[in-house]
């Protein structure tokens, strides 16, 4: 049966439970991929037919639904971005058009490494579990009593699978580990993994993150994370240099074959300079002065 729209007037349509690929996570339904158009029940006002007929062959890589109604609550897009000025990205911009006009949220995480396949489901369940954590709503500080917030989802310290005390919400945990083992089987020069991470005024939060697998040359990875009206449970900044520490993981685990894959430290630390340059564009400016240091 093909299901149709609530009596509400939602433009948003009810996914059914197919039961493959599906799970519930913090009392919400999760679906694999799934186009627009299995979403939105009618073309909104203000979109004319071809943006429409474009943006409802977008898919999502997961959704998530109110596990009572069935009604779609976000989308989730993972990948790499779309070169600037493409087809492809003018159907995105159509896509989030839409969304943005019945009202549905959309998470878009771009990076060149991580998949829907092999990462979604682990992103999808972790932000689910930090808005849970945190209530749904981020905190501003003390509040009017002047108690501090709790810890944040980022920051609970506990005990690591490998019996160490450590973050247990870092993503990147496994890598830091993985680099470690490689260091001391000599598969990399360094190992620490470094990282950084900026949020722009115009909501993208960024995060990089690298280590030195020859001396002198680097495996390098960037995530951007873009919120669109909703919110990840932990600051979109962290969670995108965390996603990219992750990156690094899955790379370090499939050698590279070719070496000018990799970056030469110099030339990773004047791409940190020209971002640093960027400082006016950014929320809280820019904190890693020192990994500009010769």
């Amino acid at each position: 049966m093909t299901p149709t729209a609530t009596d509400d007037g939602s433009r948003l349509r009810p996914v059914p439970g197919d039961g493959v690929g599906s799970f519930t996570r913090a009392g919400q339904l999760v679906h694999g991929r799934r186009r627009l158009g299995e979403l939105v029940t009618r073309r909104p006002e203000g979109i004319t037919g071809h943006q429409w007929s474009s943006a409802t062959r977008e898919e999502f890589d997961h959704v998530v639904c109110a596990a009572d109604t069935g009604l779609p609550r976000l989308a989730v897009a993972i990948g790499p971005a779309a070169p600037a000025g493409s087809p492809g990205q003018r159907a995105e911009r159509m896509r989030d058009a839409v969304c943005a006009t019945v009202g549905l949220p959309v998470l878009r995480i771009e990076s060149p490494t991580l998949r829907a396949a092999e990462h979604g489901r682990r992103i999808v369940t972790y932000v689910l579990d930090a808005r849970e954590y945190a209530g749904g709503a981020p905190a501003d500080g003390p509040d009017a009593d002047g108690v501090d917030p709790p810890v944040g989802f980022r920051d609970i310290v506990g005990r690591l699978p490998d019996g160490r005390r450590g973050h247990v919400n870092d993503l990147g945990a496994l890598t830091r580990a993985d680099a470690v083992e490689a260091y001391v089987s000599r598969r990399l020069a360094d190992p620490i993994v470094r990282g950084l991470h900026v949020r722009f005024h115009d909501g993208a939060a960024e995060g990089w993150s690298w280590v030195e697998v020859r001396p002198g040359r680097c495996l390098v990875e960037r995530v951007t994370v873009r919120e669109h009206r909703f919110w990840c449970g932990v600051d979109a900044a962290r969670l995108a240099e965390d996603l990219a520490t992750v990156a690094v993981g899955q790379r370090l685990r499939t050698p590279e074959s070719d070496e000018p894959t990799l970056v030469d430290r110099d030339d990773l630390r004047q791409q940190i300079r020209a971002l640093r340059d960027r400082r006016d564009e950014m929320v809280g400016g820019f904190a890693f002065d020192h990994l500009c240091v010769d």
